[in-house]
Formats: structure tokens, sequence, C-alpha cells
């Protein structure tokens, strides 16, 4: 039987390890992550008890609130960690019966699959030929998932009853918003381990009519991206398929974000392509407004850090981001980034040495001639017209911020490609 298959030693013992691994915050019990192997040392057996009777009770997800960067919010429920590690449990045997059968054109949530490989498609597509995109975006997907529908999906091929009973019970187990509790009647909270899977179960109907229909087309998670040769046929797709999504699957199309365009007119995955018969992979406009920002937040003078550790800070972001956009085809906008992180840590620099005896003393220790040195660090010009003065330029350059420990990312992402 399934539960017996999803409460084998060697499956508990790898969800544990995979919800230690991912850390992550509380749930509604206030349990952390690090008390979980010693309750489980004690409590396992009532718990296995309860799973094998159908009788385990999910507690409620404690809801929080992510700021998207275009505005907004992402609503993410964070589960107990008890229920994150029986969700984690369900959720690798559940990939083992449905991964298979999943289309290859899906690569979200999906082992051996990421994003780099949907972009690599999608960059092949317009290649062929496929010059017209139809991006398909579902309204609050996560939070608008019809249980009877995806647990009439998942009947189809689950035949324990108690499996069954408790996905529902995981689905309906409700929403604690600032100490009350929300009945959730519909959607599976995004944050836990279970959700990646249902999604993608979910959505494989909507892959199968976009295959029947034999359309070019890439999905990641509920984004679904089709590409078509015509505008009249991106236009006829786009009717067509939300009709699908509406009245097949109980889902809302957004129809404010869902549009169909040229694809160097679009934003895929974070990245854009350039407007040519082999097209070039580049950031996104948003993406490097996003990484603007951010770094913003990271070298603002306003924040009275040490600069060892603001560019502590700053390596480890960029190492991450750098590590996903190192696809990008078109590298010289890396450059451009890096002299602009330069100028900002600049900026912080010259406000931490403040005092005009302070700059002139760093300016000597750092080889600048006394008059030029006096000149300068008495100069009445903003911290960031003179983050670009000439002689900060000189003398903090990309050699000095390199032995300071800052990741250049025109060198990293040579380095990347190389590998």
């Amino acid at each position: 039987m399934l539960m017996e298959q999803i409460l084998e030693r060697e499956n508990l013992i790898q969800a544990l390890k995979r919800v230690e691994r991912n850390k992550g915050s509380h749930g509604v019990d206030g349990m952390p992550v690090q008390n979980l192997r010693p309750h489980l040392a004690t409590e396992w057996y009532n718990m296995k008890t309860a799973l094998l009777q159908g009788t385990y009770q999910p507690q409620p997800v404690r809801r929080i609130e992510i700021p998207k960067p275009n505005g907004g919010v992402r609503l993410l429920g964070i589960p107990t960690v008890l229920d994150r590690f029986i969700q984690q449990a369900i959720a690798q045997i559940l990939t083992k019966i449905y991964d298979s059968t999943f289309s290859e054109n899906s690569y979200g949530f999906r082992p051996n699959k990421q994003g780099h490989q949907a972009v690599r498609k999608a960059k092949s597509y317009i290649t062929e030929g496929y010059t017209w995109v139809v991006d398909m975006d579902l309204e609050k997907f996560f939070d608008k998932v019809n249980h009877d529908k995806l647990m009439g999906m998942l009947e189809r091929k689950i035949e324990d009853k108690r499996v069954l009973k408790l996905i529902r019970k995981f689905l309906q187990a409700g929403i604690m918003i600032g100490g009350l509790f929300h009945k959730s009647e519909e959607g599976t909270p995004q944050g836990g381990p279970l959700s990646p899977i249902l999604s993608n179960i979910m959505l494989d109907d909507l892959d199968k009519e976009l295959e029947k229909r034999n359309l070019r087309f890439v999905r990641y998670a509920d984004d679904s991206t089709i590409f078509v040769k015509t505008r009249k046929a991106a236009k006829r797709a786009m009717g067509n398929i939300s009709n699908f999504i509406e009245n097949n699957l109980k889902l809302k199309v957004n129809y404010e974000k869902s549009k169909y365009d040229r694809p160097w007119n679009r934003t895929f995955l974070g990245f854009s392509f350039t407007k040519s018969k082999n097209p070039k992979v580049l950031l996104a406009k948003q993406t490097v407004k996003r990484v603007k920002k951010r770094i913003r937040e990271m070298t603002s003078r306003k924040s009275p850090i040490p600069m060892k550790l603001r560019i502590n800070k700053l390596k480890q972001y960029l190492r991450g981001w750098m590590g996903y956009f190192a696809l990008i085809d078109t590298p010289n906008v890396l450059k451009n980034l890096d002299s602009w992180i330069r100028r900002r840590l600049r900026m912080c620099l010259w406000k931490q040495w403040k005092l005009p005896r302070t700059r002139v003393r760093k300016l000597k220790g750092l080889g600048v001639p006394l008059g030029k040195a006096y000149e300068w660090g008495n100069s009445r010009k903003g911290y960031w017209r003179i983050a670009h003065s000439p002689i900060l330029d000189k003398i903090l350059n990309n050699v000095y911020w390199l032995h300071q420990g800052l990741v250049n990312l025109y060198e990293r992402y040579t380095k990347l490609r190389q590998t």
C-alpha cells in the first residue's frame, strides 16, 4: 500500500535530511527545525500509528507575506516542521509515481530539471522561427487551486484512501493570520514541500492539451509560454488555452498579465532574447532593476555597517545571483554592473571616512601625493559624484576591491562559462 511506502525507513530518513537541510522558519507551534529529530525520537510511534489509522491531523499553516519585485505580495504558508516532514515524505513518493509521466516541456520543481533548460528550450523555438509568444499567467495559482478537481486527478493513480484523505487534510488545514484561524477551501499554500508536486499534477492536463494541439511550449511551475509563428496563431492560442484553463481546470487566467507578443519584448524566468534569427540570451530589464535595487539596499551609505561585513553580504548575494544568470550571452552588462557596484562602495567608504582630516590621511595611506590628498580630502562635492572622481577611481579600483574580497561579476561569469 502507498501509505506503507511513504512510511518506509529510507524514505523517512531522506525526508528528514531534506527538511533539516532546507531549514526554514517555524510554523504555528513555534518548533524550530533543530528540534525535529529529537521530537521524532520520542513521538514517532504515535505519529506513525495516527498516519496508518488515518487519524493524523495537520496543523494550520502560518501565513507570511513576501514583497514582490514589481509590487504586491506573494503569500506563503509555513507548515510546522512536523507537517513539513510528512509532506516531504509524501512528495518523494508522489514524484516517483508521477514524474516520468509529466511532459518533457515542464521544468519547474522536478528532479534533473532546471530553469536554464527551460530558457535554452525557449531559445531553440525562437531559432526555429516561432517568433510569437503567448505568456499565460494564472491568477494567484497556488491560492486558487480547486481542491475537488485536484483530488479527482490524484484519484486516477492513487488507490490508497488513507493517502488521499491525508493530502486533503493538508489542503484544508487552514491558515493562521495574526493569531486568527481561517479556513482553506481552495489552494495549495505555497511554501510547503507538497505544493510543488501537486501543482505539477494539477497542470499536467494543461501540458497534455498543449501537446495534443501540437503547440511548442515551455512551462515552469505556473508560468506557461507558448511559441507560434504568427500573430494570428498567437491570438487564437491565447483564446483557446484560456478557455481550457478556466473551463477544464477551474483556474483563473490573469488577463492583465497574460499577453501575446514578440519574445524580445517579454521576460522569461528573468531573461529575455535579442531580436535576431540566432537570438542571444540577455538579462531582462526587470532583472537589472531588481539586482540594482538589492545592491542599493546593501550599499546604502545610511547603513553604518563595517565595510568588511558589507562586502561579505555582497559576495554571498552576487555569487548566488551570478550562478543563475551566467546563462546570458551578452556579458558586457556585467562589466557595467561591476563598475557601478565599485562606485557604490567608494561612496560608502567616503562617507565612513567622514572628516576631512581622516580623508586626507586615508588618501595618503593609499599612495596619493600630499597635495592631491589635501585637495580631494577637503572637497565639498557630493558622495556619489566624488565616488566617480579620477582620484578615487584610480586608487579604489578593481584590484583594490578584489583584495577586499568583492566578487567581480564579469570574471565570475567567465569562469562559470568555462566549466
